[in-house]
């Protein structure tokens, strides 16, 4: 197992440079592929029947919004080329394997939709932390609709990422399939540090399990348990993390449908809204 493709959407808003980076800090390790995925509406979709219901309006407006849609597109793209060439990053449309490259991909849809679809089948996705409700509808598609793990980077300089990696364990089903989901970043780390709290039900594995698993895999594991209420779970994995200087933080995320709205649970939430450093989720 290894990761060769790495997709990275990006829009208009001064974050991508920085989600840019963090990608390419993964790229780097695994000499992978970055795509560099732009998405735009259906110019239809811009113009809502309800407020312009004449055919001769709605034509002319949704031609309007097209041709602005089209001019967005050429911006970022030659904004993003410029800043990969600075970075040395060659763009190519069929990667070699032989080091780190990229490519442009344009796309029209909603970027939660694209994501959701080009998604299936990267082997990681990178997108900013969540600011509200700012991304979060790309974060959710990208962590729920494709069975990837999601790097979720925040809005600081990155210098490595997956040299040492903690990771969160509970037992539970999320954190099994975070530590098989991300066994390429795991394998290839020179330190991991396992946190774990206490496991209190059968249905539920301990860490020494975990720490068994990895060492099948020939990754060798450090563990500590941390003695916290379940309220203070998130709080003492980021500083557990912070404390062993890692460079990110692995965690399974619990996450259910509450009729329209999605739910995360509480430490996933937490982790989500406070996380000052890469974090990767698997759903």
């Amino acid at each position: 197992m290894t990761i060769k493709t790495i997709l990275v959407p990006v829009r208009g808003d001064g974050k991508g440079e920085k989600v840019i980076d963090h990608a390419l800090a993964v790229a780097r390790r695994f000499k992978a592929h970055i795509e560099v995925l732009h998405s735009h509406p259906k110019p239809e979709d811009l113009v809502p029947f309800a407020v312009f219901p004449m055919v001769s309006v709605r034509r002319q407006l949704t031609a309007s919004a097209a041709k602005a849609a089209t001019v967005e597109g050429a911006r970022v793209r030659k904004l993003f080329a410029k800043y990969l060439k600075a970075k040395k990053v060659p763009i190519i449309d069929k990667p070699t394997g032989k080091g780190v490259s990229a490519s442009w991909r344009d796309v029209m849809g909603s970027q939660s939709a694209t994501v959701a679809l080009y998604g299936r089948l990267a082997d990681l996705i990178v997108v900013p932390q969540p600011d509200g409700n700012i991304g979060i509808n790309t974060f959710e598609a990208a962590l729920l609709e494709t069975g990837k793990p999601v790097l979720m980077v925040p809005p600081t300089p990155v210098k490595t990422i997956g040299r040492h990696v903690a990771v969160g364990w509970n037992g539970a089903t999320e954190a099994a399939k975070a530590l098989s989901s991300a066994l390429p970043i795991l394998e290839a780390a020179d330190k991991v540090m396992v946190f774990s709290a206490p496991v209190s039900t059968e249905t539920r594995l301990d860490v020494g399990a975990a720490l068994e698993y990895l060492r099948r895999h020939g990754i060798k594991a450090a563990a500590k348990t941390m003695s916290v209420k379940a309220t203070q779970v998130g709080d003492a994995l980021l500083e557990g993390a912070r404390n062993v200087d890692a460079d990110v933080l692995l965690i399974g995320a619990f996450g259910q449908s509450r009729g329209r709205e999605l739910v995360f649970g509480g430490v996933t939430q937490h982790i989500i809204d406070t996380a000052k450093m890469p974090v990767i989720l698997v759903h």
